[in-house]
């Protein structure tokens, strides 16, 4: 070490990163942009549409629809009464949200965020997925614990499946599975889609109240984001846990990047995290600061963009015994949060 000069050991240590950051393939993530696109009350799902360059936000009683080019508002859709999941079909002329308040999911023309259906399903329908090899949209019932499958062509519902605690949000492989994180439990439920019959439940090891769900479906793999600052990570074929890496508080939504082989968590305490899918033991490999609230996302497959949302927030109400008290949002301050590697 003596006999080397300082420029020396700077280039050998500017090496050394760059080498490294080759192997990783990875810039770190930061908060490229923020929307200011208004409106106020609760938000929940966020949903991209890559192919025609849109968000989805399901807040309060509308949806909200960003363009992602210029980051303005294209439009709304109103008249819900307590907006949740969002599902565009792979067409993408038509879409879905599940109206919790009404006990009903919306069916609605892209082009003109019209309304053109309306479907009874069961008691607060909530999160959402499209099965492709079945065309049937899967809406889980927080409140009666079933999910209502429902055929796309005729939007019709074709079927109605007990489930063994609460439902949250849903995973489907593309390939006639459907899992679903059941809340109340602690554990998560795979689903046939074509016998409409519930074939494992699987308890999540070292999970409490699980809520955002995404799948690796090349490696078997389910990543549910829990309280208590963990991913709970489960094999699709033997329900076998594979681990818990710590994340953020407050989680409730999840993404996985097949490209990066990337999983996300986004967090109420204001963090994005990252974990890295593909090294033993999951490491975290950064928790992105993003905005206090920010819980929810969605990942855009084809730019590797994450997209999450909040607003500036007020004193939280006083907390009932047991519960959980959401600060009340700003009016007028509510933003949507582009993530990216730029």
């Amino acid at each position: 070490m003596q006999n080397r000069t300082l420029p020396t050991l700077i280039a050998m240590a500017a090496a050394t990163l760059f080498n490294a950051g080759i192997v990783h393939g990875q810039k770190p993530y930061k908060v490229e942009q923020k929307w200011v696109i208004g409106g106020d009350g609760t938000w929940d799902y966020v949903t991209v549409d890559s192919a025609a360059h849109r968000l989805y936000i399901a807040h309060q009683t509308r949806a909200q629809v960003v363009d992602l080019t210029t980051g303005k508002l294209a439009g709304t859709i109103e008249g819900l009464t307590k907006s949740h999941g969002i599902v565009i079909l792979p067409d993408g002329k038509t879409g879905f949200l599940s109206d919790g308040g009404a006990n009903k999911v919306v069916a609605f023309d892209t082009s003109t965020l019209a309304k053109i259906a309306e479907i009874s399903a069961g008691t607060n329908p909530d999160g959402m997925a499209y099965e492709p090899t079945t065309k049937t949209l899967w809406a889980f019932n927080s409140s009666s614990k079933n999910v209502s499958v429902i055929d796309v062509a005729t939007r019709t519902v074709v079927a109605s499946i007990s489930l063994p605690g609460k439902p949250e949000f849903p995973a489907v492989d593309g390939a006639g599975t459907v899992y679903v994180n059941i809340e109340d439990k602690n554990s998560v439920v795979r689903l046939d889609a074509k016998t409409h019959t519930i074939t494992a439940t699987w308890p999540l090891t070292g999970c409490e109240s699980p809520s955002g769900l995404a799948i690796d479906p090349a490696a078997g793999r389910l990543f549910s984001v829990c309280d208590g600052k963990r991913m709970a990570i489960t094999d699709t074929h033997t329900g076998k846990s594979l681990g818990t890496p710590q994340i953020g508080d407050g989680p409730d939504a999840t993404a996985f990047n097949p490209m990066r082989k990337l999983a996300f968590s986004s967090n109420e305490n204001g963090t994005l995290t990252v974990i890295d899918t593909a090294k033993p033991g999951f490491p975290v490999i950064q928790s992105v600061p993003t905005m206090k609230g920010a819980r929810t996302m969605a990942l855009d497959t084809v730019t590797g963009k994450i997209y999450t949302v909040s607003a500036k927030l007020g004193t939280p109400p006083a907390t009932a015994p047991g519960g959980h008290a959401r600060p009340t949002a700003i009016p007028g301050t509510f933003t949507v949060l582009v993530i990216g590697q730029n």
